[in-house]
């Protein structure tokens, strides 16, 4: 299997949920991938529960829900409730990082882990076999449209051996600044999944960018 793409609704028009949902269901892209930040651990305010209750109404893909909030482990029940297929909580976060995601797999959800750009991979090695996901962090968090960090590549490299020595499946999600000058780099370091935002709405056809990082053939 090939990688996996996931268009960000962060970069989504807003005004236009529905259309830009619908977008993303007919075209070769795997996943919705749904940030949802709280103001106090990244410095922005996304959306919350009524919004992704919205999507999941239209949505025909997994939905790869992103918390960028403190104090996580309130909310796993509504998140589950809610249809979220994988539920990813930042290390720097969860005090308890084990339990919670323990409690994130007991719901039947897969559990991912994610780090910012100064949190090294080596920290995951004593949670190596409880997660199904790791989401680096490319950019800092909080807001779409950053530049993306060169570093991630060792980083991808690094976390990759860790997971293949260790003998899971978990999967590398790189999440900010991936686009159409990257994605291949990205994929050929050892990442599984690319969460892309603002490279997949802000082009002129949303569905060939989608086909472009899929490194599919555009139609012409």
């Amino acid at each position: 299997m090939g990688h996996l793409l996931a268009p960000s609704i962060l970069a989504a028009d807003f005004a236009n949920l529905q259309r830009d949902v619908e977008t993303v269901n007919a075209s070769e892209a795997d996943w919705f991938h749904l940030d949802v930040m709280d103001g106090v651990f990244v410095p922005n305010i996304s959306f919350g529960i009524p919004v992704i209750k919205a999507i999941a109404k239209h949505a025909k893909k997994p939905l790869d829900v992103h918390l960028m909030i403190v104090d996580p482990d309130r909310y796993i029940d509504a998140f589950h409730d809610l249809g979220a297929d994988v539920l990813t909580v930042h290390y720097e976060a969860c005090p308890h990082l084990h339990r919670t995601l323990q409690a994130i797999r007991a719901k039947g959800m897969k559990a991912g882990v994610a780090l910012n750009p100064h949190t090294p991979v080596s920290l995951l090695q004593d949670v190596i076999g409880e997660f199904d996901l790791v989401c680096l962090m490319s950019v800092n968090p909080g807001f779409g449209g950053q530049k993306f960090i060169e570093r991630t590549y060792q980083k991808v490299r690094e976390l990759r051996g860790m997971i293949n020595e260790a003998g899971t499946s978990a999967m590398i999600e790189i999440d900010g600044g991936v686009g159409s000058n990257n994605w291949a780099k990205l994929v050929d370091a050892g990442a599984d999944v690319l969460v892309a935002g603002s490279s997949t709405f802000n082009a002129p056809v949303p569905a060939d960018a989608i086909r472009e990082m899929k490194g599919l053939p555009v139609e012409a």
